[in-house]
């Protein structure tokens, strides 16, 4: 009867060890998967910052520019004033 009872132990036992065999193996896949995933999504993240550095570059030119071309426009038309006060036209 022990001898029965032992053997059916040992086929639980190797059943249960099968099955955490397979535990182990799927979840080993699941990490690698996860881990893969993960590191795409840093890949895009980094590759985004990227392009938002160079965006924030972009408007800082247009800003610039802009500011510029207004500051000349002020400026010229100071002058154009004062050569206009100075003719008296």
């Amino acid at each position: 009867m022990t001898n029965k009872k032992q053997r059916l132990n040992e086929i639980d036992l190797a059943v249960y060890m099968e099955r955490l065999d397979t535990y182990i193996i799927t979840q080993n896949n699941l990490n690698e998967t996860l881990c893969q995933s993960l590191e795409r999504m840093n890949s895009e993240l980094d590759d985004l910052r990227a392009w938002r550095t160079k965006l924030y570059g972009a408007k800082s030119v247009i800003l610039f520019t802009v500011i510029l071309f207004t500051h000349a426009t002020v400026v010229l038309g100071a002058i154009a004033g004062l050569i206009r006060m100075r003719l008296g036209v």
